[in-house]
């Protein structure tokens, strides 16, 4: 006898719980109609979700410091306010870098953000060649300024520049003469 009435009254608690939640959700929809409501007649404004703000990571230099890599290559940087003059290895960018393409590839982060002239930067750079050296520059660059100015992070994430390019040099097998390139076959 006292089974079925302790079943009875857990059936009847969960009814009670079932009966609120019902209520809850009555009133939460009710909420969100009134505010469609007046979202559309103009009264309030849409929400935004926004991701939260970063902190600025500077050393007591001044400078903020990032590494940046591409291929091979390993970039460190440092970024402080300045004049715009970028040092790699000791030596001007425009020594460092010969080609105008490899100097255009550094200066991309600058052009997107609309801080050109603005900082300088100093950086060493170790492996790969040139190339990739200009590419782990940029990224460092980019990681640096957004350590900066952690307001720059959305036009410079959405250029794709925080990422690291993960392209590698595959491997070369043996058997073969390059990664996947076969011996010339010669029939006779």
């Amino acid at each position: 006898m006292s089974d079925d009435r302790q079943s009875s009254d857990s059936r009847q608690s969960l009814a009670d719980i079932g009966a609120a939640l019902n209520q809850q959700r009555e009133a939460v929809v009710a909420r969100s109609d009134a505010s469609a409501e007046a979202y559309m007649e103009g009264q309030i404004e849409a929400p935004v979700m926004r991701a939260p703000l970063r902190e600025q990571e500077i050393d007591k230099q001044g400078r903020a410091y990032a590494t940046g890599r591409r291929k091979n290559a390993v970039a460190r940087v440092w970024l402080k306010p300045g004049s715009g003059k970028i040092t790699i290895n000791g030596r001007d960018s425009q020594v460092y870098f010969a080609r105008p393409t490899l100097r255009l590839v550094i200066n991309q982060v600058f052009g997107i953000t609309e801080r050109e002239g603005q900082y300088d930067v100093v950086c060493t750079v170790k492996g790969g060649g040139l190339s990739g050296q200009a590419g782990a520059v940029k990224h460092g660059i980019s990681q640096a300024i957004t350590r900066y100015e952690p307001v720059l992070r959305a036009p410079v994430k959405a250029a794709g520049f925080l990422t690291r390019d993960s392209r590698i040099v595959e491997r070369k097998k043996y058997g073969r003469a390059k990664a996947r390139r076969s011996f010339q076959f010669s029939k006779r």
